[in-house]
């Protein structure tokens, strides 16, 4: 998998998207118009996409959910994600961790930027890297953060105002290793393979990261994207979505779908480095964020990244001569993803053979 040149960021933007709402209630800067390719009217009456909802107390049985794991295999092997319930985390716990990301993008201007992202780095608070000066932007501000390995947390970047952010993140980041665990290995025995199988692609030093996502009001919503089209360059992503804001598609059939809302769920997607392990059964699926004119949106996505020396590449026993083996054998597959997402492209493709 040949590897472009390291990105070179240049300027970041001087005001956040945040600051561009506040004062830009009528119109949007031209840097956030789509073009080209991405240009068009954005239709408003998207159909809503059926997605399963899968229950993780009978995934987390050996010997029970067969029904479930059929419903699991189907799912991501279709649309690519599930409705994750009855997955050990309280609607409570839920709608405080929700709180506090709104707390936070609540706070004065001058507050958030003390956690504000260096050039060249996601992690910290701000909005799209840029890497050239025809780059079409999205229309959203972010917090990007490390959860684990532990030691790995830059603490500078996490907020302590509000006071819980901190504790709460750090359960939260906890709960979700299980949910990861039991899904990796549901996903093996829903294919017929040993429980293990794609944990030990996973790999024990596995990254998990945090990102907080606010789509302020946009006057534009015809022209202007939340997040421009992709897949995700995780193994797999677990997203707490607004409560009440549907503005997450997904493209099924070659058809824009939006994706529903349940508010005590866990939206889990498959990332294309599961779609290489699984030699494209599960499919990572092409999303995007549309804009609303009326309300703010805020999210909060979790990637689950095998380590970068870790080596990814289809599971032996799904490579037969029905179905031949598809994807390269890949390492550190994240390293290229932002020069390819920016430019409208699938980093996938370089793993195909």
């Amino acid at each position: 998998m040949a590897e472009p040149p390291p990105p070179v960021e240049l300027q970041p933007q001087a005001q956040t998207v945040q600051e561009l709402a506040a004062t830009n209630r009528n119109d949007v800067p031209e840097r956030y118009i789509r073009k080209g390719d991405n240009g068009g009217v954005l239709d408003d009456s998207f159909p809503l996409l059926d997605v399963p909802t899968v229950d993780f107390g009978l995934l987390a049985s050996s010997t029970a959910g067969g029904e479930e794991l059929e419903k699991l295999r189907s799912a991501l092997s279709s649309c690519g994600c599930i409705q994750a319930i009855n997955h050990g985390i309280t609607s409570a716990f839920l709608d405080e961790l929700r709180e506090v990301a709104r707390q936070f993008f609540a706070l004065p201007m001058e507050d958030k930027k003390k956690y504000s992202r260096e050039i060249g780095s996601t992690e910290g608070y701000g909005n799209d890297m840029i890497l050239s000066e025809h780059q079409t932007l999205d229309w959203t501000d972010r917090l990007y953060l490390i959860l684990s390995p532990e030691d790995k947390r830059t603490l500078k970047f996490w907020p302590e105002n509000p006071e819980a952010f901190r504790g709460i993140l750090h359960e939260y980041s906890m709960k979700l290793q299980v949910v990861a665990q039991v899904l990796l290995k549901a996903m093996a025995r829903s294919l017929n393979l040993e429980q293990n199988r794609f944990l030990h692609q996973y790999g024990d030093q596995a990254t998990t990261q945090a990102r907080f996502n606010l789509y302020p009001i946009c006057p534009r919503p015809d022209l202007v994207l939340g997040v421009k089209p992709h897949a995700d360059g995780s193994a797999i992503t677990m997203l707490l979505q607004d409560k009440e804001v549907e503005d997450l598609q997904i493209l099924k059939d070659d058809q824009w779908v939006s994706v529903p809302i349940i508010p005590q769920a866990l939206l889990i997607n498959v990332g294309d480095q599961v779609e290489i392990m699984s030699n494209g059964i599960f499919k990572s699926p092409l999303h995007r964020v549309v804009t609303n004119s009326e309300r703010e949106r805020i999210t909060l996505a979790v990637f689950c990244v095998p380590h970068p020396d870790q080596e990814i590449e289809p599971v032996e026993e799904l490579i037969t001569e029905a179905s031949p083996r598809s994807y390269k054998k890949v390492k550190d597959y994240v390293s290229i993803y932002f020069q390819y997402y920016q430019k409208g492209r699938r980093p996938i493709e370089a793993a195909l053979l």
